[in-house]
């Protein structure tokens, strides 16, 4: 698996976000891009289970790198997530995407949530519209930091 890079301040892949999930992301070799995470306390919307916007979060992003290694700068247009059941704190989650197509101007790409058992909690479907050349290299220089950190 190809580790893909960080940045600082991204609230789920930020190396120096003080409250950000701090994840790393690995493309496979058929370009499935996985994180794993294990939420705790803090993460937690109902008492024991993780709050829903931590879990959007993640998988927002885990859906939206399946072109990292493509070099496509995008946002998200389209978020569609189906919650299969409540994510429990403190087990470790799989979080993985894959593309579902490559247009000109957007992409679209599915993901999953599974528990430590396998069994998949969260299934989403997004769309995401490729950024303008002149504003990734705006992105770029203000991000200032976008590097494959080590484990």
């Amino acid at each position: 698996m190809q580790k893909q890079p960080n940045s600082r301040m991204c609230f789920v892949c930020g190396m120096e976000n003080p409250i950000g999930l701090k994840a790393f992301f690995y493309e496979d070799d058929d370009g499935r891009v996985v994180t794993k995470f294990t939420p705790r306390e803090e993460h937690q919307g109902y008492p024991g289970f993780v709050h829903g916007g931590i879990i959007s979060a993640l998988m927002d992003e885990v859906i939206g790198r399946v072109v990292t290694s493509y070099d496509i700068w995008a946002v998200t247009a389209k978020l569609e997530l189906k919650f299969r059941q409540p994510v429990p704190l403190g087990e470790q989650l799989t979080i993985s995407g894959e593309l579902i197509r490559l247009r000109s101007r957007a992409f679209e790409a599915r993901g999953e949530l599974r528990l430590a058992d396998g069994t998949v909690a969260v299934e989403g479907y997004g769309v995401y519209i490729r950024l303008p050349e002149e504003e990734i290299e705006r992105r770029r220089a203000e991000l200032g930091f976008w590097e494959v950190v080590p484990d």
